[in-house]
């Protein structure tokens, strides 16, 4: 079953574009960012600078990750795979499992991409990997990417359909978890549960690779309250219960 998703991924468009946009994009923002640091100053580059596009990235991923399910279901040849397997949880999951595993692959593909050519554009910056959390800061973005594409193939198999699935997955990775925070008197203590912000401290934790400087020189600080740790563990538990619910409704309902 995964040697049949993976050629059913690739043999289409669609997986390769959104590859080749999330590194572009995410490699061009931390270019951008870093290339217009300070050499010295309160804005010098650091590692966590080197990984400022990753959030644009990651909608991509998404967006790649919801178009490998609902397309299926487009084009009806969901139907057949149900067909030839006939346990939907079980093709479901391996669906998920190499989407997930390609996404892992481009997200450390442009963390480190990101990375190294930082090193390129500012030599004299303080950019090694010394500490455990400069490499959680970018060896970590593929692990988010992993997470967040299972998360979008569970909403791809909920929704069915591939504009209100990427219209939703966007809309609130990208814009809602922010507005929540203007809620009055609770909009902050909701804001520290949200998914996409808590996977954000998994990343940039209490800002060490920050290295003490401004933190508008790298990707914006999480108010999560849970640790780094338990911050992935949160992160991960919620695509794998959305997963979950999504595979429960594909077994009730018709193809």
């Amino acid at each position: 079953m995964l040697a049949v998703e993976r050629m059913k991924l690739f043999t289409t468009r669609s997986p390769w574009w959104c590859a080749l946009v999330a590194l572009a994009t995410t490699i061009g923002f931390s270019a951008l960012v870093v290339g217009n640091a300070d050499d010295g100053g309160e804005f010098t580059a650091t590692v966590a600078s080197t990984q400022f596009g990753y959030s644009f990235g990651m909608a991509v991923i998404m967006v790649l990750a919801a178009l490998a399910v609902t397309t299926e279901y487009r084009f009806g040849t969901i139907r057949t795979t149900f067909q030839a397997v006939p346990n939907r949880a079980a093709a479901l999951v391996a669906k998920t499992t190499v989407v997930a595993l390609v996404a892992l692959v481009i997200g450390e593909l442009s963390a480190f991409g990101s990375w190294a050519l930082a090193l390129v554009l500012k030599p004299n910056a303080p950019l090694a990997l010394d500490t455990a959390a400069d490499w959680i800061n970018v060896a970590g973005v593929g692990a988010i990417y992993a997470l967040a594409a299972v998360i979008a193939v569970a909403v791809g198999i909920l929704l069915r359909h591939s504009a209100g699935a990427i219209a939703l997955l966007l809309i609130y990775a990208l814009a809602v978890e922010d507005l929540i925070r203007l809620i009055p008197s609770v909009g902050d203590d909701i804001y520290q549960w949200l998914p996409f912000n808590v996977a954000n401290k998994f990343l940039t934790g209490d800002g060490a690779s920050n290295m003490g400087r401004n933190v508008d020189a790298g990707a914006p600080m999480s108010t999560a309250a849970l640790s780094q740790g338990w911050s992935l563990a949160y992160f991960a538990a919620v695509a794998v219960a959305l997963l979950a619910i999504a595979v429960a409704t594909a077994r009730k309902r018709d193809a």
